[in-house]
């Protein structure tokens, strides 16, 4: 590979104190430094913030090596807004899919009739006391791994299979949390199967998401046999607000391997951010679709719910409501809560879901009713798997963790019916509960454990030091009311934690709702904790149905994706420069000698700064120059931080998190370009939108050049 075709040259707002960033060719051996431009040595900041520089006269641009020939030309300009460069988007239908650690679903809404959100038929299966209006995110593939069922179908397919056959087939559950706990996240990352056997995570993920399609487009044709075959449907696909880059790029490759959308039309699938989603929803509500903690008195963890007045829209949402229908309206405008808020009120979005809780701050903007994020989403896996984790642990503390190992093992479809016997039960904990719950164990776990141990399993209870889970002659192991509150107990405390850390930030002070949704919302446990913690401070609500808001905001979403007007970006993202020397500030060891100018490497520049408010449409432009006449493609290294006191891309914490891509057509003319007229490629840089994208366009000619941001490639 000639490596020179990837040596670039930044020019307009990429050189003084600037220039652009120290990156790699393709094979990531051959660093690619910058200079300032001689000709721009003085860079002031104006009273207004915005950078501006003082030209003297130019000269010649330098070279390092034959592979990097780099001349910036001018500085750096500060992020200034622009209107989004959109392609016009015509759809029929969103389409929202919440991909949820423990379960998962779609909801769907026609263009035409933006109020009527319909959610999907009802799933095959389903657990006693458990509503199944979502199905488990559990995906089965055969033992040559193709696509067998997904959801209460695989589920239970899978536990039904003999033992030793269900050892050779490919179950996963949970999975969506490994994406999250992944710090080297690829294209190439593995996911474990029940059985231990190991496939490619972008498999696994594209089945799940092409089964969803399948299911959503044979529903959308029932009901609307004239719909196009392409074009038709926007996508919307959920992800926690905490995940990043490489996650969210990593749902839409999955995405695309599915078949939902192209890759050439990137503009028809979006990412939704799960606690946003249900910010959007929430102000949609009216108050009889909300249950206010901080008024009404808790029975059983459960509030009542409020007088529904006798209006005749009232009445016909409930009719639309009912168990028979799968169609929810929603209000035109703001909601009965919403109307009531005035210009500036803040208010908290905890998403407590299965594998992470997701917090977000939000400001209503009156009177257009778009929303402000107010500080970076924050959270962490706090999720309801933690409770079942702990079980988990009350098992091995119980009979053994090399037991409960062997048997996940030898017995995964057991394993399974014991998760799911425990899941029902989990459900039904309360603060007020006194009597124990009762967990069955599967009598292959009985089985299993006395010809593995040589005694029984009440004998195993009565030697455990655990006091608080006895044995019943009916085959189940009996949970005190104590006992299930301390599964909930590490868990729900780093909730509180974080909410609590989280109203303490000046950013956030004066609360004044705390919407509590997701389906971990749904616990009983969880509800009296936070009304307990922060009832005092805020009202505590959550959404009827709260885990559909998710799915319902989602939709919302969809039909307008402007409705966030400002984000606050999770990082401090740039790229590395050189500068013109300082001695006593720069460090010797960054110095570089050119042409008899003294440079300092490796400065970090910043696009954006972490916690930064960045506006819906606001972009951040840089503009490179081929170093060559014919070179096809430009590579720019970004690098993240969690931090804003970044001065050198070297710093501690500091990390290569992504590349972008610049491909350039062939020069019409042939010609080679004069140093002064050299061929611009401007790059903008959104970084409003729930995912990092770049575009870029040819100064000379005007027209688009290729562009992509990777953050997959690491």
């Amino acid at each position: 590979m000639d490596r020179s075709r990837h040596s670039w040259i930044p020019r307009s707002p990429a050189a003084a104190a600037s220039g652009q960033a120290p990156g790699r060719s393709q094979e990531g051996d051959a660093k690619m430094s910058t200079l300032l431009d001689p000709g721009m040595q003085s860079l002031r900041v104006g009273t207004n913030g915005e950078r501006s520089c003082t030209p003297s006269p130019p000269s010649s641009p330098g070279t390092l090596n034959e592979s990097c020939s780099i001349a910036p030309l001018t500085p750096s300009q500060s992020p200034r807004n622009e209107a989004r460069t959109q392609r016009p988007t015509s759809f029929t239908v969103v389409v929202a899919i919440d991909f949820g650690t423990t379960s998962s679903g779609y909801a769907f809404s026609f263009s035409n009739d933006p109020e009527a959100i319909h959610m999907m038929r009802k799933w095959e299966g389903g657990d006693p006391g458990v509503a199944n209006q979502k199905t488990p995110t559990s995906l089965l593939l055969t033992p040559e791994g193709t696509f067998h069922s997904f959801g209460y179908t695989a589920r239970d397919y899978y536990h039904d299979l003999d033992p030793e056959e269900a050892r050779e087939w490919l179950y996963f559950e949970k999975f969506k949390m490994k994406i999250h706990s992944t710090s080297d996240l690829t294209m190439k990352t593995e996911l474990e199967a029940v059985n231990g056997k190991k496939v490619a995570a972008l498999e696994v993920f594209a089945h799940a998401l092409r089964f969803f399609k399948q299911h959503a487009l044979q529903e959308l044709k029932d009901q609307c046999p004239s719909l196009p075959e392409k074009g038709a449907v926007r996508w919307v696909i959920t992800v926690p607000a905490i995940w990043k880059q490489p996650a969210k790029q990593f749902m839409r490759e999955a995405a695309y391997k599915a078949g939902l959308v192209s890759p050439e039309t990137p503009e028809q699938l979006l990412i939704a951010l799960e606690p946003e989603a249900a910010s959007i929803y929430c102000r949609k509500l009216r108050l009889h679709q909300l249950i206010d903690l901080s008024y009404k008195p808790l029975a059983n963890g459960l509030a009542p719910d409020r007088s529904i007045d006798s209006s005749f829209r009232q009445a016909r949402e409930q009719l639309r409501r009912s168990r028979h229908s799968r169609t929810f309206l929603v209000e035109s405008g703001v909601g009965e809560l919403w109307s009531e808020m005035q210009a500036g009120d803040r208010y908290i979005v905890a998403d407590c879901g299965g594998g992470t809780v997701d917090l977000t701050v939000h400001q209503i903007e009156q009177p257009q009713g778009t929303l402000k994020e107010l500080y970076k989403a924050s959270g962490g896996p706090y999720g309801a798997v933690g409770v079942d984790l702990a079980f988990e642990q009350l098992l091995c503390q119980i009979f053994g963790e090399d037991f409960i190992a062997t048997f996940k093992a030898k017995r995964p479809a057991a394993w399974v019916d014991l998760t799911i016997a425990f899941e029902a039960r989990k459900r039904a904990a309360a603060p007020s509960r006194a009597n124990p719950l009762n967990v069955s164990l599967p009598f292959s776990f009985i089985d299993f454990y006395r010809k593995h141990r040589g005694q029984n399993v009440e004998t195993a209870l009565k030697k455990s030091s655990v006091n608080l889970v006895k044995w019943s002659s009916q085959g189940m192991l009996r949970v005190s009311a104590e006992a299930m509150n301390e599964l909930f107990q590490p868990t729900i405390s780093q909730i509180i934690n974080h909410i609590d850390a989280l109203m303490k930030k000046p950013e956030v002070d004066g609360i004044k709702f705390l919407f509590l949704v997701g389906g971990f919302a749904e616990s009983a446990m969880l509800q009296h904790a936070v009304q307990t913690a922060f009832g005092a401070t805020c009202r505590v609500i959550i959404p009827q149905d709260v885990g559909l808001t998710i799915l319902k905001g989602a939709v919302l979403f969809g039909l307008d994706p402007t409705i966030v007007r400002v984000r606050r970006s999770p990082l401090t993202y740039g790229v590395g420069v050189l500068n013109k020397f300082v001695e006593g500030k720069h460090p010797r060891e960054k110095l570089l000698v050119k042409e008899g100018k003294n440079w300092c490497t490796d400065i970090f520049e910043k696009f954006v700064a972490v916690d930064q408010s960045v506006a819906l449409g606001e972009v951040v432009q840089r503009s490179y120059c081929p170093a060559r006449a014919g070179q096809r493609k430009i590579i720019i290294n970004v690098y993240c931080s969690a931090t804003d006191d970044v001065v050198y891309i070297t710093d501690p914490g500091v990390r290569k998190c992504g590349t972008i891509s610049l491909e350039l057509d062939a020069v019409e003319d042939g010609g080679s370009p004069s140093p002064r007229s050299r061929r611009e490629i401007r790059a903008s840089m959104q970084f409003g939108d729930t995912e990092i994208k770049v575009t870029a366009m040819d100064v000379r000619t005007a027209k688009t050049v290729r562009a992509s941001i990777d953050f997959l490639s690491n």
